[in-house]
């Protein structure tokens, strides 16, 4: 009885903390919707790629196969035949890591074509109620923009909410790499939002770039923005547990095995870790092997774990969280499931505690001028001597 008290509690102090810092009655309403799905399966087609014997040899099964099986299967096959598998599965080839980048990027619009064209249909049809011909003009516009010129979508999955990875530069030649790991509220609805930009994902990654790039316009970057798993909607039960984390960082592991495949950076890609995106980081850093992974959290409610050591050897841990950060007010506890552990930003923790000066509130990290900007893009790009650390 005394255990689920706690919990109740923990819950509503992770509620009552957003809705009196930054949310209000919309972050209340959130803390009481439904749990959300984690998307863990193989997109759609995949069976049918699995029994696919045309070519003469099996085909790398979307849900066991290692990025680097997946590069070798493609490294085999003339252009035709790379063609034909786009053509026929291209939410498959799409969400494949370790496929060639170009067939990604041309499988993925196909799968946006097809996905604008189903929810125009649906949207057309006059027998479905205002919510669905809402959902489905909503859809059919997101998907829509994802479609112009010079977008690289290197994954796309409408199943739920939609999930989205876009990159920002080019990611072939890149000799940095950095993935933006977003948090609560994230998907492909919000994954590029015109209205306040560096609240998504995409705006994001834009910034960090431009900021990379002013740095060091000599050195060739890439950002990849990463609206990769299902998140957290408001800050209710799924928000204060570890569940959609855990379903989310083998995704993320598996993007990074990709890049192994298809891209050379001279170090491993920069993760910059938001908010409950901090918690897939946590999860994900101990599988992290070789070469050291940068790893900067920002607007962290914890990373699951009690302090640096427990992350694992694979990762150099840079933290910062802004006076003005709301997250700051909810508990840096692990209860029975509940919380996140303790604060990285904290003394003792062992992250290189880095500033964040001109930031505000808790997505202002990015936003021009700010020394947390400056920050990421000197970590990404390896100039660690640039970096400003906090004081005090």
């Amino acid at each position: 009885m005394r255990r689920r008290r706690l919990k109740r509690a923990l819950i509503g102090a992770f509620a009552a903390c957003a809705v009196l810092a930054d949310a209000g009655a919309a972050a209340a309403q959130a803390a009481a919707s439904n749990e959300q799905v984690a998307i863990t399966t193989p997109p759609a087609g995949s069976e049918a790629w699995t029994h696919d014997h045309s070519l003469g040899t099996d085909l790398p099964d979307p849900a066991t196969a290692d990025a680097t099986t997946v590069a070798a299967f493609f490294a085999s096959l003339g252009a035709a035949q790379q063609d034909r598998l786009v053509q026929a599965y291209p939410l498959v080839v799409g969400n494949l890591d370790g496929a060639p980048l170009q067939l990604r990027y041309r499988a993925n619009r196909l799968a946006l074509l097809d996905e604008v064209a189903r929810a125009k249909a649906v949207a057309a049809d006059p027998k479905v109620d205002a919510t669905t011909h809402a959902l489905a003009v909503s859809r059919a516009n997101d998907c829509q923009a994802l479609l112009r010129p010079g977008r690289q979508i290197l994954a796309f999955d409408p199943r739920g909410r939609g999930l989205v990875t876009e990159v920002f530069g080019d990611l072939a030649t890149a000799q940095r790499v950095s993935v933006i790991v977003p948090g609560s509220d994230t998907d492909l609805g919000h994954h590029d939002r015109a209205d306040d930009p560096l609240r998504s994902p995409a705006g994001m990654a834009r910034a960090l770039q431009a900021k990379e790039q002013q740095l060091a316009p000599d050195t060739s970057t890439a950002v990849i923005a990463w609206t990769g798993y299902v998140t957290p909607v408001g800050l209710g039960p799924d928000a204060a547990t570890a569940r959609l984390a855990q379903a989310g960082a083998p995704r993320l592991y598996r993007l990074l095995e990709g890049l192994k495949q298809t891209s050379a950076p001279a170090a491993p890609p920069t993760l910059v870790c938001h908010s409950y995106g901090t918690v897939v980081c946590g999860t994900v850093a101990p599988l992290l092997h070789g070469p050291t992974t940068d790893m900067v959290v920002l607007g962290s409610p914890g990373m699951g774990v009690q302090n640096a050591d427990e992350l694992g050897t694979g990762v150099h841990l840079w933290a910062t969280r802004n006076p003005s950060d709301w997250i700051g007010d909810v508990p840096y506890v692990e209860v029975g499931g509940l919380g996140h552990g303790a604060d990285p930003t904290g003394s003792d923790f062992g992250a290189e505690q880095i500033s964040s000066a001109g930031a505000a509130g808790h997505v202002g990290y990015f936003a021009p001028g700010t020394t947390s900007l400056f920050n990421f893009a000197a970590i990404a790009l390896g100039d660690y001597q640039a970096v400003v650390y906090r004081n005090g």
